[in-house]
């Protein structure tokens, strides 16, 4: 109780002086959830206990034992591992006269050892950041993996990916594309065991590959179904 009424006369002092009577008790409500879930969870909800390296040589995989405090105010011990591959950044390329989308195949060892036959995805251009800034990042991987040289390019939004236990936010971008940036044959990187295909197809044609499970990456038919709903081609 304590606690709740220090937060409620913080909340009386930020707020009274600027809102109208009406709305103050709504933005109090509002603003006591804000402070709650921002600044009492880090201080008071999380304990990190231990924290132990299992594996640093591709990425850096941990196992942490923490303390979470649970709404009722009890603590429960818990551990979780984390893949920290570092932040990455991904590209639709699109032609509004063709009304196509540039994507590209290569071989992806981990969806091989989870039922993919032939282990070979379609996927939106991307790449780890490195030590660029997302939008240097994906113009670099764009040459790289297609040999395209991008114009301007858009920031659409960011995501977890794979937040249960993969620490990865990507960055999600789209831009025009025509034949005339191609600047070379593309293909990735060969020291990296890259030997990637490019592929354009129609909007539409791609997302019915998504229904029919042609394209599974996750990433692409995120960028595929923004396309469509902000209408990127027509």
């Amino acid at each position: 109780m304590t606690e709740e009424r220090t937060l409620r006369r913080l909340v009386r002092r930020t707020t009274s002086s600027t809102l109208e009577p009406s709305r103050t008790r709504t933005t109090t409500s509002t603003t006591l959830r804000h402070i709650s879930t921002q600044e009492i969870r880090m201080e008071d909800r999380i304990r990190i206990k231990e924290v132990k390296i299992l594996s640093d040589d591709w990425s850096i995989l941990k196992k942490t034992t923490l303390e979470i405090r649970r709404q009722d105010g009890s603590w429960q011990t818990v551990n979780r591992e984390t893949y920290d591959r570092g932040n990455g950044a991904t590209i639709l390329l699109f032609n509004r006269e063709q009304k196509t989308v540039l994507l590209t195949r290569q071989f992806r060892f981990p969806a091989f050892l989870n039922g993919c036959e032939d282990g070979m995805l379609i996927e939106a251009c991307a790449g780890l950041l490195e030590k660029d800034d997302p939008e240097s990042a994906i113009r670099r991987e764009t040459e790289e993996e297609t040999g395209y040289h991008l114009g301007p390019v858009t920031k659409l939004f960011a995501a977890y990916m794979s937040p249960g236990s993969v620490t990865e936010k990507v960055h999600f971008f789209a831009a025009l594309y025509t034949s005339a940036q191609r600047k070379s044959e593309g293909g990735g990187v060969v020291d990296h065991g890259e030997e990637i295909e490019l592929v354009e197809l129609d909007l539409d044609q791609a997302l019915q590959m998504i229904e029919t499970g042609e394209i599974q990456d996750g990433k692409t038919i995120m960028l595929l179904q923004h396309a469509k709903l902000k209408g990127l081609v027509e």
